[in-house]
């Protein structure tokens, strides 16, 4: 599956994550106004991670994501395929075990995770399915994933409102605060393109995940996916 990618190879998107890298976070602040923080939050009470769990944060940027996993005890590995996020994230916590991976090909062994956990960074994968295939590998059994991504809000009205937004308000908004605005309106693109809930859901119950469900945050702009492996 490559709707996400819009037509961009991974190296392009990769060079276009480089370039936002030193502003990332400070931007999604601003564009999501403030959500994120909330999002991020609830992503961390759904993995649960513990003391001696071993965490895959994957698409983690600037590694922001993961230290509220470090922070209760558990493994955690930040892994991502943009060589300039983890440069960026290195500078600011060089403890943490910053790897570069492509979530089609993770560098890892089978059944090695307790958690396997991928924010905001799906819709970024060129083959989703192979992408979910490689998280289910890395899981141990009896193991979990958790997804939070955009997604589709479920009141007509509000995701009328919400898609306008998308479009017109949030490149204009990515010009005055980020390095690189151009890569705000492919992510603006790729949020409209993205699989809603139940679409997401199939996806991974496809790639072998069970007991899959979904939680819809700020009235389904972002979903919380959450599977097992058995």
């Amino acid at each position: 599956m490559t709707r996400a990618s819009l037509d961009k190879q991974p190296h392009e998107v990769a060079s276009m994550f480089d370039r936002v890298a030193a502003n990332y976070d400070l931007t999604n602040d601003v564009l999501s106004l403030g959500q994120d923080r909330v999002w991020r939050k609830e992503v961390a009470k759904a993995v649960g991670a513990r003391p001696g769990q071993k965490v895959l944060d994957l698409a983690a940027g600037t590694a922001t994501s993961s230290l509220p996993f470090a922070a209760t005890g558990a493994y955690v590995v930040p892994c991502d395929f943009s060589l300039g996020m983890l440069r960026e994230g290195k500078k600011r916590n060089a403890w943490l075990p910053l790897t570069a991976g492509d979530a089609t090909r993770l560098p890892f062994k089978d059944d090695v995770f307790d958690t396997v956990t991928i924010s905001f960074g799906l819709r970024n994968v060129q083959d989703t399915d192979a992408a979910l295939r490689e998280l289910y590998r890395v899981t141990k059994p009896g193991g979990q994933v958790v997804i939070c991504e955009f997604s589709q809000p479920t009141w007509a009205p509000f995701r009328t409102v919400y898609t306008e937004y998308l479009m017109r308000a949030l490149p204009p908004v990515a010009r005055a605060v980020s390095s690189n605005p151009d890569a705000y309106v492919y992510l603006a693109e790729s949020i409209r393109a993205w699989p809603d809930q139940p679409a997401l859901a199939a996806l991974l119950q496809k790639a072998g995940w069970s007991k899959v469900a979904w939680r819809n945050l700020s009235g389904g702009i972002v979903a919380l996916h959450r599977g097992t492996k058995d």
